[in-house]
C-alpha cells in the first residue's frame, strides 16, 4: 500500500524524544496548514500557493521543539547522496518539510540530531504504518491543563484508508494540550481525585490558568491520488476538522499544530470524496495514538487541592 512513500524512525526510548521521516524519493505535490499559534516549522512557505516549487521529497516529524528542527537536515543529506531533489542548475536540492513537538519536558532535555534524521530516512521502508510510542510520538503527551505531571500518554497515530485504487495514510504525532475525546466523551486525559477525568475543555474555559507553549500535535496526510499543490493545501486544512473533533480544546494558542499532505499522483479521483474522507480519518488517527499507551504520565492524579481550585473556577 502507497508503494511510493517510505516511512522511517528514530526513537530514543532513554530522553523521551524521536523522529518519523516520510519519503517519497521521486517527489511527491505538497501542501501544509499551520493552525497552531505556537509552532516550529521548516520550509513551509514553499508549499504554499503561488511558490516555485511543486514536489517534495521528505516530511520530518520530529520531537525536541525547534532544537528538533536540525534533524530534517540529516534527511535532506540522505536523499543528496542519493541525487533526487529540485534541479537548481548543477546540483539538486531536496526538498525537505517538516515541524517539531515540544517534548523536552517528558524526560531529558534531548531532541533529535541531523545524524538522528540521516539514520531514521537511511531505515525508511514501504508498507511501514506502525504506531505507538515511537519516532516523533516518543514523548508526546496530552491533557496537560494541570501540568506535565497529570499528563497522559500519547503517542504515534496512524489510520489507513483504501478504496477501489484510491489509498490513503494519515500518520499523526499526538501532543496537545487538550483531552483526546470521542462523540465528546473523554476516552485519554487527565485524573481527578474521584477516578474520573478532569476535563480541560471546562478548565480551559474557566480561564485565569497559567499555561505553557508545551503542546504541539503535527502529523502527515500521504495518497497515491493526483492532485494539484491547492488541492493538496485543502486537504492538510480539513485535517484540522479532525483536531477538532477528536481534542478538547484543540488549537488553543498554546499548541503549535501543524498537517502536512503528500499525493504521489498515480490514481485519478473525484477531490470531492477526499474532502469527505480526511476529517475522519485523522480523527481516527488521533484517537489510536490515544489508544496506544492509556496509563498516567508519572502515574499521578491531579490532587485534591489543585482540584478543589479547578472547582471553585467552574463556579464563578
Amino acid at each position: 500500500m502507497l508503494d511510493s512513500f517510505k516511512i522511517g524512525h528514530y526513537t530514543d526510548e532513554e530522553n523521551g524524544t524521536g523522529a518519523t521521516v516520510i519519503l517519497c524519493e521521486k517527489g511527491a505535490v505538497g501542501g501544509v496548514s499551520v493552525r497552531g499559534a505556537a509552532p516550529a516549522t521548516r520550509e513551509t512557505d514553499l508549499l504554499r500557493n503561488g511558490k516555485l516549487v511543486q514536489k517534495v521529497n521528505a516530511v520530518t516529524l520530529s520531537g525536541g521543539s525547534a532544537f528538533g528542527l536540525e534533524c530534517a537536515s540529516g534527511v535532506m543529506d540522505y536523499l543528496f547522496e542519493k541525487g533526487l531533489g529540485y534541479n537548481a542548475g548543477k546540483f539538486n536540492v531536496p526538498i525537505v518539510v517538516g515541524a517539531s513537538l515540544y517534548d523536552l519536558e517528558y524526560k531529558n532535555f534531548a531532541y533529535p540530531s541531523k545524524k538522528d534524521g540521516y539514520e531514521a530516512a537511511k531505515a525508511a521502508r514501504t508498507d511501514n504504518f506502525e504506531g505507538g510510542c515511537i519516532g516523533a510520538g516518543t514523548g508526546a503527551t496530552v491533557s496537560k491543563m494541570a501540568g506535565m505531571e497529570s499528563a497522559r500518554k500519547a503517542g504515534l497515530g496512524v489510520q489507513a484508508y483504501s478504496l477501489n485504487g484510491l489509498e490513503i495514510a494519515v500518520i499523526v504525532a499526538v501532543n496537545a494540550l487538550g483531552d483526546i475525546v470521542k462523540d465528546g466523551k473523554i476516552i485519554l486525559g487527565a485524573q481527578a481525585p474521584d477516578g474520573g477525568y478532569l476535563d480541560s475543555l471546562k478548565v480551559f474555559s474557566a480561564g485565569s490558568l497559567e499555561l505553557k507553549n508545551q503542546n504541539t500535535t503535527i502529523g502527515c496526510i500521504i495518497t497515491n491520488a493526483r492532485l494539484t499543490k491547492e488541492q493538496a493545501n485543502i486537504l492538510a486544512d480539513l485535517a484540522h476538522d479532525g483536531f477538532a473533533l477528536s481534542i478538547s480544546p484543540s488549537h488553543t494558542m498554546f499548541d503549535g499544530d501543524a498537517m502536512f499532505c503528500l499525493a504521489s499522483g498515480e490514481k485519478d479521483i473525484e477531490f470531492n470524496l477526499l474532502t469527505a474522507i480526511i476529517p475522519r480519518l485523522t480523527a481516527e488517527a488521533i484517537r489510536a495514538a490515544a489508544g496506544q499507551n492509556d496509563t498516567p504520565f508519572l502515574g499521578k492524579k491531579v490532587n485534591k487541592l489543585m482540584f478543589g481550585f479547578f472547582q471553585k473556577m467552574w463556579k464563578k
